[in-house]
């Protein structure tokens, strides 16, 4: 299984490459991407994980806020 390299890449890189390990046995159909990764998005207040399962096409997202204090 091949991963991004953590070195140098920001901390929303660091979580979607945590991720890309740990989590990505599709919780509806069982199969385990092995190839596969979340992408990542921010909108400045909101930073979204997305992943789609190749064999049924679900897809999960993960969204974490981002507080200002």
């Amino acid at each position: 299984m091949s991963h991004r390299n953590d070195v140098g890449s920001t901390a929303f890189d660091r979580m979607a490459s945590h991720m890309d390990r740990e989590d990505l046995d599709c919780p509806k159909c069982g199969h385990e991407d092995e190839g596969g990764h979340w992408r990542v998005r921010t909108s400045g207040r909101q930073v979204r994980y997305t992943h789609v399962c190749p064999s049924c096409g679900a897809i999960r997202k993960r969204t974490y806020n981002l507080d200002d204090e």
